[in-house]
């Protein structure tokens, strides 16, 4: 793969992952089982998803918890090894989050975490993701949903 096309596909999956989290922060995660493949595995530091299903009823139980106000900011994105049609990235993720409706008070990031995702370029050309694994670097008190 040239420079140009590596340039390509790192353009391609920062802006994937950027839609994920928007569907997280904006939409409580209600399709983001759809961003990954049917075996995929989401792990936080807590807990290890498998499949779809287990993803979905995470997304769920975060929404049942009750109003929460979140941003999920993509940092210092980087392509590992590429062997199409399997990707590897990694990036920073902080997370601003509090629990109720926003305006909420202006503080730093409740979580920076490094963020380790194996993509996988479908048949179609899109990329979902096949692992995810959130490793918190720096934590505050704040509880996460993890």
């Amino acid at each position: 793969m040239n420079s140009k096309e590596r340039q390509e596909v790192r353009q391609e999956l920062e802006a994937l992952a950027i839609d994920y989290w928007y569907e997280v922060d904006f939409n409580w995660g209600q399709q983001a089982h759809a961003f990954y493949t049917a075996d995929a595995e989401f792990t936080t530091s807590l807990k290890t998803r498998r499949g779809h299903q287990e993803i979905r009823d995470f997304y769920h139980a975060r929404q049942a918890r009750g109003a929460r106000t979140s941003l999920h900011v993509v940092q210092n994105f980087r392509v590992g090894s590429i062997a199409v049609p399997r990707v590897d990235v990694n990036y920073i993720m902080s997370l601003y989050a509090a629990d109720g409706e926003g305006v909420q008070p202006s503080k730093p990031a409740i979580m920076v975490a490094d963020v380790r995702e194996t993509l996988v370029r479908q048949p179609d050309g899109s990329w979902l993701y096949s692992a995810r694994t959130l490793k918190p670097l720096f934590r505050d008190d704040t509880p996460t949903t993890g």
